[in-house]
């Protein structure tokens, strides 16, 4: 077809009735196959009736969109054939032109996306279509020609996205794709298609997995595939919006640049940056001089009221300078029967050669045109002045580098400012105001930015692209002035931007000074997403409110986190690319909403053999019953095998580990993606009840005072301490002036006493200022501050890396300080003494000293045979009354060997002295060959075992119902069973009324640790019973031991029926036990203990490392020992090896921790489980492994914490 030629043509059809819609293409063949349609007139030769399609747009690969095929809506004459042009006359503006938004805002734009599999030949030739079909039309046969991509299409291993465009389709739910099947290798091996609708919100992935082709699978070049429902993506619609850009009549006003736009509204909402030429034909043909170039997008909803624009460009082409005259933006108003037009003043250039040299422009709206449609039919059209619009403003921004070698940079910086009312987008600081040379040492650069009110500015972002020779920067501070009202911010940073020091970022967030709002733009993982659900901050926040990806995290009801480890299997077919997905099952069919296993960064998949980990965090259901696992993938290609499922709940302290060996897959096993497992076919093991902290740190207001060491926490408590936990850093945690509130699980050990930070003294900034810490329980709300206002450095304050606070709670400080001072007396035999460094613990009934060094004594040499040695430790926190010693040595020295005669230990405070009686050898080559000894008080008398005792039985009614009957216990302990208890109810003396508390005392046989508890309901005798059930609500019992002190609690809190028989009753189990010093103290004696350790049958299991085992029990730890023996080879595959280690009584053992340290050949270790044994009392525990020690297998950890089974 010619250009400005008019065709006409005859068709023959049945009838239509009024036409609604046409869709017209070509085949894209001959030499210009191109065209542009202005517009279609049809006419019904029986009614006479012309109906008017106007298209205005190419149908071209190389032009536009690059579609071969539009869908056209009728419109009214009027629009087609204005008054003046049937007069005779002409006019200057095209009704059309007002037509197009509303035109955009009936059609719908799609992105189409292919992805071309990987395997062999994978890739086309051939011509390949697509159909899109919805709920009430379909877009007929499509040929994809132009991708945004990629110039040769459809190759192996490539991602194609193509333009469809068309009128409403309804809801989307198939897509039919194909291919001509010609050229010289047709056959396709599609892995998936994805169809973006931003104007619906939604973008939907069709799985398919298959050939397209006649020589391989069934044969079929056609395939019709169907959306996976769970892979679809939803987010907020976006709007078309009609801009319209005018280019200055001034000398060389023109661009060739791309231009963009961002557009803002309230709150800083704003759109994506949206450049608006789609290729280098588009950017030559528009921004010409003295034109007006007009563009149809679709964009973010940025609300009612638009508040400022940000218009720039690349700055690329022959003459990227623009000179921009002003922006209209026209779009419809809300209920589609009118629109809006805002004008945006610029005159001004964008250029690098004129005026500031700035090629970005923030514009705000002047004045607003809005023609409104009436009821009656009338067009109403209103102009008026934007009300106080914001203001243009100057920020000076003052960038100071820092005093330090190599603190500089020749590097490009770039820099964005955030306030409460916008941003200014990403600036290049390209020329400062003072200084010629920027960003040198110990100097401070003034820059300009041009934006509109940001309002009260609390972050910015800064980062270089480590351009030129010395790119690694260090920035001291900046400064932000707002030169129209004055005010000041200011951010102190003191970081690396440097891909060599500290973290190795570029990039970097601060916040102003003063600034305590939220930080979770800092979230870039779904750990960091689930912690903030999680915290306290989210209690009052109504989840429908909340938008952008913490919407994907929040849920109704308690939450709680829980650890899900999933491991898949070997087959060669194991993995898989797909997303996985959780569902938990509690008592009365409670259930969890999906629970997505997503990785940070975009990861995806589970590749064969792996162990990966995930932190999540979902409704509360109580006793779990049941997990659903399952994944979204639904494509042959997305089987997944699953060897194992761990899933851990911390709040419970329970851990389930299920065998799963089976196939989530479409066209493997049963053919289901998702099943359902039953909790009572898993291994059970107890990981120790934990409750969810709120932990807030502030660190210190000096200079330096952020850190990059890795922080550890131990804290202690009344009932008992935790091990010592790293703090995660994150990305901006633990810097100076801030404070960081973060989600901690802790044991509940609760009433605090104290707790112990350490830092290990790494990283490019080693040393800490500490200012305060703060704990808040979140089921109680109880507060605790622990203070402490110093460094933790080598080099300043204390000249330490460890410090230890009190505990204040209600402002009373939970502990007492003192000193201490430590008598060594080494043995008085040949080769006593040692050369080797020399450690120590002490433990109290307030917890332990953590490891103190005997380094400064009186004696010059230190440990010399028969010598004494004296050591203080002032300012410590007291430990009560002294319990046991840990003394240890590492081994180096000419003469490591020592010969320990014994230790005295003096409070100074209290004027008591602690004697620890030693006379063994700590050395790998005399005695057992252990460096590592544990002693018992001598002050503490150890008593026979008890035979008789007295408890304490406190029994608490709730509100659910009273009673006048008796009621029977029966006390389950370890070592025996007591006789029953009964309760007598009598006229005079009630008990067991409504929110009362009942004591009463039970003389028994000691029974050991008690375990649980037998409770029942007893009607006194010749009572009548009523024909309604009569109950008893017990809330708690708790049951002390007297002789002891121990305490047993019971949390019932059931309804108990009244029975006349004693066979009816309720039981219950234990559920915190507080263990009294006095009872401690009577089990710490010296206990040998058996440890077998078997290794894995598959091949490699074996190991050549150093082997380190630790045993945990009621009573404390063994310490960190190594596993050895003289002239053997240890840890052999299918073997099994025996140790004996000598410690004091640990009580129940609760877990084993194994480890290595990665040396050797062989380093790689199948553990298969560890059997520890107590030889004085017999009592064995098997702690089952079955995991691998290795950090190219599995999870890639060289050390397991292992649990008894339940």
């Amino acid at each position: 077809m010619l250009r400005h030629l008019t065709d006409t043509f005859t068709i023959y059809a049945i009838d239509l009735g009024a036409l609604t819609k046409i869709r017209i293409r070509h085949d894209n063949t001959g030499n210009r196959a191109g065209w542009f349609l202005d517009r279609i007139d049809i006419t019904d030769m029986n009614s006479e009736i012309t109906y008017y399609f106007p298209c205005q747009r190419w149908l071209a690969v190389e032009e536009d969109d690059g579609q071969l095929s539009r869908e056209l809506l009728p419109v009214d004459e009027s629009y087609v054939l204005p008054q003046s042009e049937e007069a005779g006359g002409g006019g200057d503006n095209n009704p059309l032109d007002n037509l197009a938004l509303e035109q955009k805002d009936k059609s719908t734009t799609f992105s189409v996306t292919i992805k071309t599999g990987v395997k062999k030949n994978a890739g086309t030739d051939a011509n390949v279509f697509i159909t899109l079909f919805g709920t009430q039309d379909d877009t007929g046969m499509t040929l994809l020609k132009s991708s945004k991509t990629n110039s040769d299409k459809f190759e192996r291993d490539s991602i194609e996205i193509f333009t469809v465009e068309t009128l409403d389709l309804g809801d989307l739910w198939k897509v039919r794709l194909g291919h001509d099947n010609t050229g010289k290798a047709p056959g396709w091996f599609v892995d998936w298609v994805e169809v973006d609708a931003p104007s619906l919100g939604k973008c939907m992935t069709f799985p398919c997995g298959r050939w397209l082709a006649k020589n391989e699978d069934d044969g079929s070049i056609i395939r019709d595939l169907f959306h996976a429902e769970l892979q679809t993506r939803l987010y907020t619609p976006f709007v078309p919006y009609e801009i319209t850009l005018y280019t200055s009549d001034v000398f060389a006003a023109g661009t060739d640049a791309n231009i963009f736009i961002i557009i803002y509204g309230c709150d800083a909402v704003c759109t994506q940056q949206k450049y608006l030429c789609t290729n280098k034909r588009e950017q030559k043909q528009f921004f010409e001089r003295k034109s007006a170039s007009r563009f149809i997008v679709e964009l973010e909803d940025v609300g009612e009221i638009i508040e400022k624009i940000r218009i720039g460009h690349n700055n690329t082409g022959m003459n990227p300078g623009w000179h921009c005259s002003h922006v209209d933006i026209r779009r419809l108003l809300p209920d589609k029967d009118g629109a809006e037009t805002l004008t945006f003043p610029c005159d001004r250039w964008l250029a690098t050669s004129e005026d500031d040299k700035k090629t970005i422009r923030e514009l705000v709206p002047y004045d607003i045109f809005t023609e409104k449609y009436m009821k009656d039919g009338s067009l109403r059209q209103v102009y008026k002045e934007v009300e106080e619009p914001l203001d243009i403003v100057l920020y000076s921004v003052q960038i100071f580098t820092g005093n330090i070698p190599g603190a500089g940079t020749d590097a490009k910086v770039y820099i964005t400012i955030y306030g409460d009312l916008g941003d200014t987008g990403e600036r290049y600081l390209g020329k400062s105001e003072n200084r010629t040379n920027k960003f040198e040492r110990g100097t401070a650069d003034t820059f300009i930015i041009e934006a509109a009110d940001l309002g009260v500015i609390y972050k910015i972002k800064l980062r270089h692209d480590n351009s030129k020779w010395c790119a690694d920067w260090y920035v001291e501070k900046v400064e932000i002035w707002n030169d129209t009202n004055e005010d000041e911010f200011l951010f102190l940073c003191g970081r690396w931007l440097s891909l060599k020091k500290e973290d190795g970022r570029l990039e970097r967030l601060f916040y102003e000074k003063e600034y305590t709002g939220d930080r979770s733009s800092n979230c870039s993982s779904p750990a960091d997403f689930w912690e903030i659900a999680l915290s306290s901050k989210m209690a009052d926040v109504d989840i429908s409110t909340v938008t952008g990806p913490m919407a994907d995290y929040v849920q109704e009801g308690p939450i709680i986190p829980y650890y899900v480890s999933v491991t898949t299997g070997k087959h060669k077919d194991a993995a898989t690319d797909s997303r996985a997905f959780i569902f938990l099952i509690g008592e009365d069919d409670e259930r969890s909403k999906r629970i997505w296993l997503d990785y940070p960064r975009g990861k995806r998949g589970f590749s064969r053999g792996s162990v990966e980990e995930f932190y999540v965090a979902g409704l509360d259901v109580g006793i779990i019953k049941k997990i659903e696992l399952g994944h979204d993938g639904a494509s042959p290609e997305s089987c997944w095998l699953v060897e194992e499922l761990c899933l851990a709940v911390p709040t419970q302290g329970t851990k389930y580990m299920l065998n799963c060996n089976c196939w989530l897959a479409k066209d493997r096993g049963d053919g289901i993606t998702s099943r359902v497992f039953d909790l009572l076919d898993a291994m059970v093991v107890n990981i120790g009840v934990k409750v969810l902290y709120e932990m807030t740190v502030w660190t210190g207001d000096v200079v330096g005072g952020g850190t990059d060491s890795n922080i550890f926490m131990t804290l202690y408590g009344i009932n008992g301490s935790t091990e010592e936990m790293q703090l995660d850093k994150k990305k901006a945690r633990f810097e100076r002036e801030q404070n960081d509130t973060f989600i901690m699980e802790i044991l509940d050990i609760a009433p605090f006493t104290k707790m112990r930070i350490r830092i290990d003294g790494l990283g490019s900034r080693p040393e800490w200022f500490l200012e305060r810490i703060l704990l808040k329980n979140m089921n109680t709300g109880d507060l605790t501050m622990f203070y402490y206002g110093d460094w933790l450095s080598q080099r300043k304050g204390k000249k330490t890396l460890v410090c230890e606070m009190c505990a204040v709670i209600d402002e009373e400080e939970m502990m007492e300080w003192t000193s201490y001072t430590v008598a060594v007396k080494t043995s008085d035999i040949l080769g006593a003494g040692t050369d080797a460094n020399v450690f120590i613990i002490i433990f109290g009934e307030n917890g332990d000293s953590g490891t103190l060094a005997l380094k400064q004594s009186a004696n010059w040499n230190k440990f010399e045979r028969n010598n004494m040695d004296t050591f203080n430790f002032p300012d410590m926190l007291s430990l009560g009354h002294l319990c046991k010693l840990r003394v240890w040595h590492d081994n180096k020295g000419i003469f490591p060997g020592w010969h320990l005669s014994y230790v005295d230990v003096k409070d100074n405070s209290r004027d008591e002295t602690f004697h620890f009686q030693c006379d063994c050898w700590l050395s790998k080559s005399e005695g057992d060959g252990q460096t590592v000894r544990d002693f018992a008080c001598a002050n503490n008398k150890i008593h026979d075992e008890l035979e008789e005792t007295t408890y304490e039985i406190v029994i608490e009614t709730g509100n659910g119902g009273e009673t006048r009957e008796n009621v029977w216990l029966i006390l389950e302990g370890r070592k025996n069973r007591s006789k029953e208890f009964l309760v007598e109810n009598s006229s005079r003396q009630r008990a067991f009324r409504k929110g009362t508390t009942d004591t009463f005392e039970f003389d028994s046989i000691y029974l050991g640790d008690i375990a649980s508890l037998c409770v029942g309901h007893l009607a006194r005798e010749d009572r009548f019973i009523p024909k309604r059930e009569l109950v008893w609500h017990v809330k708690t019992i708790t049951i002390t031991e007297m002789e002891y002190g121990n305490v047993y609690f019971f949390n019932c809190d059931c309804l108990i029926p009244l029975k006349r028989k004693r066979k009816y009753f309720k039981v219950f189990e234990v559920t915190k036990t507080t263990e009294s010093f006095a009872s401690k103290v009577q089990s710490l004696v010296p206990v040998k203990y058996e440890v077998i350790v078997t290794t894995g049958y598959e091949p490699g299991a074996g190991t050549d490392a150093n082997v380190f085992v630790t045993i945990f029990g009621a009573n404390g730890d063994t310490g960190k020992r190594e596993l050895k023996q003289k002239m053997r080879n240890l840890f052999e595959r299918g073997s099994t090896d025996r140790f004996f280690l000598e410690t004091l009584e640990l009580g129940e053992l609760r877990k084993v921790r194994l480890e290595h340290d990665s040396s050797g050949y062989c380093s790689g270790w199948l553990v298969e489980k560890v059997e520890v044994t107590n030889t004085s009392t017999g009592v064995a525990t098997i702690f089952n492994c079955g995991r691998w020690l290795d950090k190219k297998r599995g999870d890639g950890l060289t050390w397991r914490d292992l649990f008894p089974s339940v």
